[in-house]
């Protein structure tokens, strides 16, 4: 089959590159394994940061967001069969989907959305099961929490373009943060209520909407840049989310009067883990297949290339490690 293969570099100090490659099938190995013909990927920073690690092998296949189809299934597996279209977000400790075939387990998996696309539904999983997570299992959002305000800082990227409305869907006011014409758009459009530049001080420029505190905050960049700015505005017994791994030590000293809970999300936890609740991915995945199904969601694919090889999954890793990717890279065919 077709590959998109992250190699070693030859020269000394040299980079890590891709390279097209032929590489086997893979063989069904656990009783819950899916072989999904994959025929879209999204790439995701997720992607850049891997691609730049030291790794033992001769070469690995990167990607985590693919849709595609069904074409053999494990002997334990009792959701899915043969030609059923589905998507998922991957395992960060499995073989990716840059590659025309790929195992995955089920539990991880879901049918994608009727009305999209294999693009538009590659561009969906991770994003969309990172904000899920981050909203509903780590800030803990309830049905009692509607109309309270929550703050998402960097709402632009793929994590916050589907935040924004999972936010907004389950009854909150969203502040979200912008500082280009083309992001503020990007973020209206998402359904926003109100936008604050995240190159200000983001307790003066809540000031300005007439926001003191509020109870809720996902940051979806680097926590140190703003994390002072986070203590002063987060609410006594409030939360905060990051997905960012931070380049320093946090203080967590800072919270401990408002006795602020701080937690990190990870999407691959689950799977990385083999924790007791990792069909909840797959779960997670329908109820937002069945939201894009019922047309609840915006589409968040802004950039589509064809076809996937080398030097497009090379280029595509240039625009989303860019920093100023908006929505969702996506890459279909082979």
């Amino acid at each position: 089959m077709k590959a998109v293969v992250l190699k070693h570099s030859a020269e000394p100090n040299g980079i890590n590159y891709f390279d097209d490659a032929e590489i086997a099938i893979p063989e069904l190995k656990e009783a819950h394994d899916l072989l999904v013909e994959v025929k879209g990927i999204s790439v995701n920073p997720v992607d850049t940061k891997t691609s730049k690690k030291n790794f033992e092998e001769d070469y690995r296949v990167l990607g985590w967001d693919a849709a595609g189809v069904v074409k053999k299934i494990g002997k334990a597996v009792t959701d899915f069969n043969v030609g059923d279209e589905v998507f998922y977000a991957g395992d960060y400790t499995r073989s990716g989907s840059n590659s025309q075939y790929q195992l995955i387990d089920e539990r991880l998996v879901a049918k994608k959305p009727e009305l999209l696309s294999m693009a538009e539904s590659a561009a969906i999983p991770l994003t969309a099961l990172t904000a899920w997570e981050a909203l509903f299992d780590r800030l803990e959002l309830t049905e009692k929490d509607r109309g309270k305000k929550i703050l998402i800082i960097n709402g632009a990227g793929g994590v916050g373009s589907a935040a924004i409305q999972l936010a907004k869907h389950a009854g909150l006011e969203v502040i979200t943060t912008a500082s280009r014409i083309e992001t503020l758009e990007w973020v209206n459009k998402m359904g926003a209520d109100r936008v604050i530049n995240h190159r200000q001080s983001l307790s003066e420029e809540l000031r300005k909407i007439g926001v003191k505190e509020l109870p809720y905050i996902l940051c979806l960049y680097n926590p140190n840049a703003y994390w002072e700015e986070m203590a002063k505005i987060i609410q006594p017994q409030g939360r905060i989310c990051s997905i960012v791994d931070a380049d320093r030590p946090v203080d967590l000293s800072l919270l401990k009067n408002k006795s602020v809970t701080f937690s990190w999300e990870f999407m691959f936890t689950r799977s990385m883990y083999q924790t007791e609740d990792m069909g909840r991915q797959g779960e997670i995945l329908t109820e937002i297949a069945k939201m894009y199904d019922q047309e609840i969601l915006n589409k968040t694919m802004t950039k589509h290339m064809h076809p996937i090889n080398a030097e497009n999954i090379e280029d595509a890793h240039k625009i989303v490690g860019s920093s100023k990717m908006i929505g969702k890279l996506v890459l279909t065919g082979w």
